[in-house]
């Protein structure tokens, strides 16, 4: 009876990610056409591409039927300023993730600012509400993930993946993603059911503030599916190099 408890988490725990695209835009640059222009000579090794757009367009209208008005009426719900103060929350909460992977990286001075940045926040800025380390000690955040990390150390992305409520990835942000959900402290959580609520209020919260994005990814382009791709790819490359 054990395993089908599980079941319903597991599938709690997917719908929480929303849509990686989709709940963090940070993947992508905020001017589309000037990243267009500076790799236009990028192709991407998409072999899976069939697979892919079918679970593209599912994930599609994920974000169109409940995505999208979820985070509508949660944002009529609390105001913008409140639900920075979470994002806020939660960003300080995954340091452990950003810390580890600049020590990986050779990134010490990275790894000192966001422990600066967490000690700070958590402190002066109340537990993580407030970013006083940005907007009082001007610390900009040194965002690195295990995906970046072994891009630098040449692991190569391989193929691209898009994965079901997920979104756009290849087979190597596919291992890192996995292997920063043991640095999430929100995995530790052993009530399963506290832990899928906390990932799903996480992600409404943040896609809340960035409703319309996604609309614009989609005026923008000729083939969404190939744009998306394309973007995704193009844009972790820019990060790893970073």
């Amino acid at each position: 009876m054990k395993n089908f408890k599980v079941i319903p988490f597991i599938i709690t725990i997917i719908i929480s990610f929303n849509l990686n695209l989709f709940a963090d835009s940070d993947n992508f640059p905020s001017d589309i056409s000037e990243q267009f222009e500076q790799n236009t000579s990028y192709i991407v090794c998409d072999p899976l591409q069939p697979f892919n757009r079918g679970i593209f367009a599912f994930n599609d209208k994920v974000y169109t039927w409940f995505l999208e008005p979820s985070a509508k009426g949660y944002s009529k719900i609390f105001p913008k300023k409140i639900r920075h103060w979470f994002n806020n929350f939660f960003k300080n909460l995954l340091f452990p993730i950003r810390f580890v992977n600049n020590i990986l990286q050779f990134k010490f001075k990275g790894a000192g600012i966001e422990t600066a940045r967490f000690i700070l926040n958590s402190t002066i800025g109340v537990v993580g509400f407030s970013d006083v380390a940005y907007w009082k000690f001007h610390l900009k955040p040194h965002d690195e993930d295990f995906g970046q990390t072994l891009g630098f150390y040449h692991l190569n992305n391989t193929i691209h993946l898009e994965w079901p409520f997920i979104g756009p990835s290849n087979i190597r942000d596919t291992i890192g993603f996995v292997g920063d959900l043991f640095l999430n402290p929100i995995s530790y959580i052993p009530n399963l059911w506290i832990a899928g609520a906390i990932y799903t209020f996480k992600k409404m919260n943040y896609t809340s503030l960035h409703i319309g994005e996604y609309e614009k990814f989609r005026r923008e382009s000729l083939d969404f599916y190939s744009f998306i791709r394309d973007m995704y790819e193009q844009n972790r490359i820019k990060l790893i190099k970073e």
